[in-house]
């Protein structure tokens, strides 16, 4: 896939892991990961959880953003599984889902430096993929003041296991 607008969920799925992909060449240190549930990435995808695999390295933040995480256990095992095994570089959050409402994105994959996929318009899978040349783009600016906002309103959630009595 090109950088550039995208349409269509088969290209939304490419353009993420074409992001991952990039992410690891340039070694972003960071990923911003933000959804209503993550239903529809391809986090159950081999190839993908090999690309985050290969990424997690000590000093590495994934930060994921979603008002609920029910759906993603129940859709995504694997990632879940992923995610037990890579606890410490994770950081998640839920926030109120009005916090989407309205807003001009609708999903967000950030690796600083590396890449920005921005979906606009879930219902059609109408979206972006930028990768900065030099320096911070404009995308990657507003997205991630866009993702602060958010994260600033959010608590923290997703926990690796569910502790019982």
């Amino acid at each position: 896939m090109e950088q550039g607008i995208f349409a269509g969920r088969e290209a939304f799925v490419a353009a993420v892991r074409q992001g991952l992909e990039l992410a690891l060449e340039r070694e972003a240190r960071e990923l911003f990961w933000l959804d209503a549930d993550f239903v529809h990435w391809p986090l159950s995808d081999v190839e993908v959880l090999d690309l985050l695999t290969r990424w997690a390295r000590p000093h590495r933040r994934l930060h994921l953003l979603a008002p609920q995480f029910d759906s993603l256990r129940q859709r995504h095992p694997r990632f879940v599984q992923w995610r037990r095994n890579w606890d410490h570089l994770i950081k998640a959050g839920a926030f109120d889902a009005d916090l989407l409402s309205g807003a001009d994105l609708q999903a967000l994959m950030l690796a600083p430096g590396a890449a920005c996929v921005r979906l606009f318009d879930a219902d059609h899978w109408r979206g972006a993929l930028s990768a900065p040349t030099e320096g911070v783009r404009g995308d990657e600016l507003l997205s991630r003041q866009w993702f602060d906002a958010i994260e600033q309103r959010s608590s923290e959630s997703f926990g690796a296991s569910t502790l019982g009595l």
